[in-house]
């Protein structure tokens, strides 16, 4: 054999190996691939179109899509053909195709293009389809869900929201964004800095850097003011969260417990005044006053204590009704607020009796406010819808811390047996013991 005739046994040796490993490259690539003539005919299909078929290559070479295909079902795939064809132009889409042997939809990712003569002339096309139809259902899934867990967390009663420890939103439901007059949009992807006032950026950080930190979920009361100046309350439970090969991050929960914050203030309000006078009541009096003595007998400190009863508070009851005896409960309240200092405790222990607790005043400069509160209520007048003013005396004891006072009951009882002995004396007058 000449050289030539090895050279040319060679050569085509080499082209079978290319053919053969192209055939090979055909068959495993994952995708259909095939080419079709100018009236559709199939001249080419690689297994995969023969496996999705259900077909030889005798069986589909030289046959158009009729046979495989329900074309009133498929209609995007002969558009797509012709368009390559009679346009000479690359065309890529989805494509539904009704597969005939399989009597299903299946959706494909397609890439047609116009196949050319050495003259320029389109004699086909070439095509690769490659089946997407699970993605698409998964993508649809996930969609589905997210719209769902959108809708949920844009409707939950709380403010949700994503941030690295770079600071940077990563996600924010509504309602956050509502809460600063934004939207989501204008918040994903900027710092907190970026899009909320700068000590509000700040306080909602310090407890961020914390879980950070920590590592650990936090659950912790944090405040704010609204516009109006308005302070609001949030339980906030942030959660750290790490993605991996993204930044450490926190998830968090905060729902707005100003309404509760406000109740609970009422009702502790509730519980420590008198509903008539809002003056202290009888339980918060005792209460603070039995530390202050034993912080004075501790610390050898000087207390005193004033008893005050409203004389003959029974006829004015009687005689004008209990309403009107609420009325004058009220005025001497307000009579007594000007005779008190911030840390004097002064409260309405019942019925028409007072009690002021002076702390670090003696006997001489208790018995000076008694003497000014007496004066005062004496030149109180009480006006109504009744035929004359009313008006009224009270009587007033007076004591102070003894080393001998054991017990809280000890101090506040020698206070009563003053109070009791200045009504014995006639009313309208102190009495010290």
């Amino acid at each position: 054999m000449s050289k030539e005739q090895q050279s040319t046994v060679l050569s085509y040796n080499n082209l079978l190996l290319k053919v053969k490993m192209l055939a090979e490259v055909l068959t495993n690539v994952g995708a259909c691939i095939y080419t079709k003539d100018l009236n559709g005919h199939y001249t080419y299909v690689n297994q995969a179109v023969l496996d999705l078929l259900n077909v030889t290559t005798a069986e589909i070479v030289g046959f158009d899509d009729t046979h495989f295909f329900d074309l009133a079902l498929s209609q995007q795939l002969r558009e797509n053909d012709q368009k390559v064809m009679k346009e000479a132009i690359t065309v890529k889409s989805e494509e539904k195709n009704f597969i005939r042997s399989l009597k299903e939809t299946r959706i494909y990712q397609t890439v047609k293009k116009p196949l050319f003569d050495d003259n320029n002339n389109v004699i086909g096309m070439c095509g690769i389809s490659t089946d997407i139809t699970e993605e698409k259902k998964l993508q649809k899934i996930v969609k589905s869900q997210e719209k769902l867990l959108h809708t949920v967390l844009d409707n939950v009663d709380a403010y949700i929201y994503m941030k690295d420890n770079e600071r940077t939103f990563k996600y924010v439901n509504s309602k956050v964004a509502e809460l600063f007059g934004t939207t989501p949009e204008n918040m994903i992807g900027k710092k907190d800095i970026e899009v909320l006032p700068f000590d509000v950026a700040e306080h909602f950080y310090h407890s961020d850097q914390k879980v950070f930190d920590t590592g650990i979920k936090l659950t912790i009361e944090e405040t704010s003011e609204d516009e109006q100046g308005n302070l609001l309350h949030y339980i906030s439970t942030k959660i750290p969260y790490q993605q991996q090969g993204e930044l450490p991050a926190l998830i968090g929960f905060s729902t707005d417990v100003s309404e509760l914050f406000t109740l609970k203030e009422q009702f502790k309000k509730q519980a420590n005044t008198d509903s008539l006078t809002e003056l202290y009541n009888r339980r918060y009096f005792i209460k603070h006053a039995e530390r202050e003595f034993h912080r004075a007998k501790r610390h050898l400190r000087i207390l005193s204590l004033i008893s005050i009863d409203i004389d003959h508070f029974k006829s004015i009851n009687d005689n004008y009704g209990h309403p009107v005896g609420d009325k004058v409960l009220i005025s001497v309240a307000q009579c007594l607020l000007p005779c008190v200092r911030q840390e004097d405790i002064l409260a309405r222990m019942g019925g028409e009796e007072f009690s002021i607790l002076l702390p670090e005043t003696t006997l001489q400069s208790a018995k000076v406010v008694a003497e000014r509160i007496r004066l005062n209520q004496r030149n109180l007048t009480i006006n109504g819808q009744w035929q004359q003013a009313i008006k009224i005396t009270v009587s007033i004891g007076v004591t102070c811390i003894t080393f001998e006072d054991d017990t809280f009951d000890d101090f506040f009882t020698r206070a009563d047996k003053a109070l009791y002995q200045a009504k014995d004396n006639g009313r309208d007058q102190v009495f010290c013991l």
